[in-house]
C-alpha cells in the first residue's frame, strides 16, 4: 500500500464514513451533502491518525515498526505538513456546509491535538477521547443531515465499543507505552485490571444495544443481526479476562473491531427505509 495512504489507516477513517452513510441509510436523507459530509470525515479522520503516528514515531519504533514513519517511508517533517492540510481541508469544507458543522470539525481538531500531543499517555482520558471522537461522527452526520437525537443514540454505543478496544489496545502496546513513560490504565493498574474494564464496556454494549430495537429506531431484524456481535463481543470479554497477553489482546482487538463491523450491519438492516426499498423491489 502507498505510505501516505497507509498513514490514514484507511479501514479506521472509512468507519467514521461508515458512520455518516448509517445516519444517511437510517433518517433516509440522500442529499449532496452526504458524499460530503463522508469525505470530510474520512480526511480528518486520516489527519488525526498521521498527527497520532507522527507524535508516536518512537513507541511504533518498538510497537510497530512496520508503520510508514518509523519505517523510514515518510519524514516526520512530511508526517507534519500532510496532517495540518487535511486538517484544514476538512475544516473549511465544514464550515462551507454551516457554522455547526465547522465549530464541531474544529473543536475536534483541537481535541485531536491534545489527545496526541498529552491525552493519550493520560490515564483513560485518551481512551475517553477517542471513543468520544468516534461517536461524535454519528453526531457530526446528524447535524449536517437533521437527525441529531438518532445520531446522539447511535454514538453513544459506538463510545461504548471504542472504549472497550481503546483499552485492549493499550494492553496490546503496553511495552513501547512504557518505554516512553505513558500512564495508560494497563501500565497503572496492571493487565487483569485492564481485562475487567474492557470486559465491562464490551459487556455494558452488549446488553444495551437492544434498546434501539425496542425504543422504536429499527426493525426487527437489527436484533437477529445484532446476535451475532452481542455473541462475539461476549467472547472477546470472555477471552480477554482469561487471556491476557500479548498475542491475546491483538487477536481480542481485530475481533472487536468485527463485532463492530456486525453492528454496523445491524444498523444498516434494522433502518426503516430497507423493508421500503425490499417493498418496492417486489
Amino acid at each position: 500500500m502507498n505510505a501516505y495512504l497507509e498513514i490514514l489507516r484507511p479501514f479506521n477513517a472509512l468507519m467514521g464514513v461508515i458512520a455518516v452513510l448509517l445516519v444517511a441509510i437510517i433518517v433516509g436523507n440522500f442529499t449532496i451533502y452526504v458524499p460530503i459530509a463522508c469525505f470530510i470525515v474520512f480526511i480528518f479522520t486520516g489527519a488525526g491518525n498521521v498527527i497520532n503516528d507522527y507524535v508516536d514515531h518512537n513507541i511504533d519504533a518498538i510497537n510497530k515498526p512496520e508503520r510508514p514513519i518509523p519505517s523510514g517511508r515518510i519524514s516526520l517533517k512530511t508526517a507534519a505538513i500532510y496532517s495540518i492540510t487535511l486538517f484544514i481541508i476538512s475544516t473549511i469544507m465544514a464550515v462551507i456546509i454551516g457554522p455547526i458543522p465547522g465549530i464541531i470539525v474544529v473543536l475536534s481538531a483541537i481535541l485531536m491535538f491534545l489527545y496526541a500531543y498529552r491525552l493519550k499517555k493520560s490515564l483513560l482520558i485518551g481512551n475517553l477521547s477517542i471513543a468520544f471522537l468516534t461517536g461524535l461522527c454519528f453526531v457530526f452526520a446528524g447535524v449536517v443531515l437533521d437527525a441529531v437525537i438518532i445520531s446522539i443514540l447511535l454514538g453513544f454505543f459506538a463510545f461504548l465499543m471504542t472504549m472497550a478496544r481503546e483499552i485492549v489496545k493499550d494492553m496490546e502496546d503496553v511495552e513501547g507505552d512504557s518505554a516512553e513513560g505513558a500512564k495508560t490504565f494497563p501500565i497503572q493498574f496492571g493487565m487483569r485490571a485492564s481485562s475487567i474494564l474492557a470486559a465491562f464496556f464490551m459487556i455494558l454494549a452488549s446488553i444495551a444495544s437492544p434498546a434501539l430495537y425496542f425504543i422504536g429506531i429499527f426493525k426487527v431484524i437489527y436484533l437477529i443481526v445484532l446476535i451475532f456481535a452481542i455473541g462475539l463481543f461476549i467472547a472477546c470479554a470472555v477471552s480477554i479476562l482469561q487471556n491476557q497477553s500479548i498475542e491475546n489482546t491483538r487477536t481480542v482487538s481485530k475481533r472487536i473491531k468485527i463485532g463492530m463491523a456486525i453492528v454496523f450491519i445491524a444498523f444498516a438492516l434494522g433502518s426503516p427505509i430497507i423493508p421500503n426499498i425490499i417493498h418496492m423491489i417486489y
